[in-house]
């Protein structure tokens, strides 16, 4: 499992599909939580509507030709169906592994399963910072981290 707003997709997000996909291996799933409109709105800057973006994002994975199954499924809260789904594992950047570890204390508390968490590091810019939707809707860097002029 992996989850993310993915407005716009940059480099980052796109470390956090290829890590999910290569756990995941050709014969797993991997289920995708794209947030709702709804929920996205509590971002500091303006969202694509989620249809533009799960179109952005299921392209990206078909470029890849990722060997995995997949499914986007739509992420109304943080934790989407990972508090009640069978799985094995999920993908957080450095910034979202809290979730991920409440996940599985609640996960434990509900005497599921708990699953393994694998921590991607963050893409840096050019200047060293992380590359984030805020930072490319501020006109800082693009979505590869590039200086903007």
């Amino acid at each position: 499992m992996v989850g993310g707003t993915f407005d716009p997709l940059h480099d980052g997000h796109k470390r956090l599909l290829d890590r999910s996909f290569s756990i995941a291996g050709p014969d797993g799933m991997v289920v995708i939580g794209l947030t709702t409109d709804t929920f996205a709105s509590r971002k500091m800057h303006p969202i694509r509507p989620f249809e533009i973006r799960k179109t952005e994002l299921e392209q990206y994975i078909r470029e890849g030709r990722h060997r995995a199954r997949w499914q986007v499924e739509p992420l109304n809260d943080r934790f989407g169906s990972a508090l009640t789904a069978d799985f094995d594992a999920i993908v957080v950047s450095e910034e979202t592994l809290p979730v991920a570890v409440e996940i599985n204390r609640l996960r434990k508390e509900q005497k599921m399963k708990k699953v393994d968490i694998h921590q991607i590091s963050c893409v840096l810019a050019e200047d060293g910072r992380w590359i984030s939707s805020t930072r490319i809707y501020r006109g800082e860097i693009d979505v590869h981290g590039r200086l903007m002029q």
